[in-house]
């Protein structure tokens, strides 16, 4: 098993930035691309952005040249940057990781338990 914390969520105003940690742990497992997704009340859970584990980084329109996506593949560790915030960045923003078992070599899809950015004056 796969477990991912998010953290760095929290209240800002429109201008503002946050940036988010995802830590993954457990053990057997590589993991491989991981992603960001938000949910806000009342939509669907959107995504926001992806990474690979050589680095390579795809992103929503609606947050190209806001948000940057990066990892630290030595400490099992993805961030969000998010800068230049909007009211329409506000959600619940989850964690995303692709991981491969050891022993079986078959991938799974991990989510963790949702950090809320709330981007109000």
């Amino acid at each position: 098993q796969v477990q991912l914390v998010e953290s760095g969520g929290g209240l800002v105003q429109p201008g503002g930035s946050l940036r988010l940690s995802c830590a993954a742990s457990g053990s057997g497992f590589s993991i491989n691309a991981m992603g960001w997704y938000r949910q806000a009340l009342g939509k669907e859970r959107e995504l926001v952005a992806t990474i690979t584990s050589g680095g390579s980084t795809d992103y929503a329109d609606s947050v190209k040249g806001r948000f940057t996506i990066s990892r630290d593949n030595a400490k099992n560790t993805m961030y969000l940057q998010m800068n230049s915030l909007k009211p329409e960045d506000t959600a619940v923003y989850y964690c995303n990781a692709k991981a491969k078992a050891y022993y079986s070599g078959f991938y799974s899809y991990y989510w963790g338990q949702g950090t809320q950015v709330t981007v109000s004056s």
